[in-house]
């Protein structure tokens, strides 16, 4: 009877060894962004290592830039015993593939900045998401250019709007219409609206962009600049200098914050006027976090968090990025 019993207790701590990654020690978790050298992605990877460091769990990092990246990296993940883990995917689309290598892996799975797509086309509700306002927060960075041209008593109605979008990205796509809706309440007309497609997210794709929509149409004499993230702007800005258009016949205004301070930092203004900061704390800490209480303590997060911005100007950029 007394062998019976120890047999079975060594089968039940071998199985919940098994099952619960934490059992046989230190958390782990993965954290996997789709671009790892952009500073966001470092910024949200700094500070899940700082929740990991504070609450003991250690943080994998892993670069997903493509799918067939991705699919590796959960399996390597739960080669490594992790419990979980936190994704911005290269691709909105790979949700459901995502969802399922974790179901088969037995990994729990947050998404952050971008929410997965699903068959249908909609949000996949199942999976607990981290992300930004994004049709606010372009609102916000089209009201910031509205205000910076009553400023200089600029006749918004004979501006020309350099769109930089990037369709394919849903949150992308959602910052630059709440621009576009700030901008036409702000007296742009319609017909002043330049889409301008990218290839790619940054500098050079929104250089190369801006310079085709500035070529066909030279009757315009003040361009707005807005789009999905700084380089979105910060490109289609050296195009337009590179048209001889200074800071006083253009206006521009980013997002994230991340590529804004080395242009703040600059002797001379630029027409780049402001960026809306984006909460990359929230975007690392928070999420590595939860995932932690939900591996270690079994609390799911909540499925939907939305974050909000800062208004960040060359006035204000060294308080709010805590340059000394």
């Amino acid at each position: 009877m007394k062998k019976g019993w120890i047999l079975f207790t060594a089968c039940m701590l071998l199985f919940s060894s098994a099952v619960i990654p934490w059992a046989a020690g230190r958390v782990k978790i993965g954290f996997i962004v789709k671009q790892p050298d952009e500073s966001w992605f470092q910024d949200e990877w700094k500070y899940a290592e700082e929740a990991g460091r504070e609450y003991g769990f250690e943080v994998i990092k892993i670069g997903g830039t493509d799918g067939e990246r991705v699919l590796n990296g959960i399996d390597n993940l739960a080669a490594q015993g992790a419990g979980g883990f936190v994704i911005c995917p290269p691709d909105v689309k790979l949700g459901p593939a995502i969802e399922a290598k974790s179901l088969s892996t037995g990994l729990k799975v947050m998404s952050v900045d971008d929410r997965f797509i699903g068959p249908d086309g909609k949000p996949m509700g199942s999976i607990p998401h981290t992300g930004i306002s994004a049709f606010n927060i372009g609102k916000l960075a089209g009201e910031t250019i509205a205000a910076e041209a009553r400023k200089h008593r600029w006749d918004m109605g004979k501006a020309g709007f350099l769109k930089m979008t990037y369709d394919q990205l849903p949150t992308i796509r959602e910052r630059t219409e709440g621009a576009t809706e700030s901008l036409i309440a702000a007296g742009l007309p319609q017909t002043h609206i330049f889409e301008s497609p990218m290839k790619t997210l940054d500098i050079e794709g929104s250089f190369n962009a801006a310079h085709i929509t500035i070529t066909k149409h030279p009757d315009i004499e003040r361009w707005v600049v807005a789009g999905g993230n700084d380089n979105s702007v910060l490109g289609a800005i050296r195009a337009l200098e590179g048209q001889q258009f200074g800071p006083d016949k253009v206006i521009g205004v980013g997002i994230n914050g991340t590529e804004a301070v080395s242009e703040f930092q600059k002797r001379d203004k630029t027409a780049f006027v402001a960026s809306i900061l984006l909460d990359a704390r929230r975007h690392g800490y928070d999420t590595a976090k939860k995932m932690y209480l939900w591996i270690r303590n079994g609390k799911e997060p909540e499925k939907i968090t939305w974050t909000s911005g800062t208004v960040m100007t060359r006035d204000n950029y060294k308080t709010l990025m805590g340059i000394h």
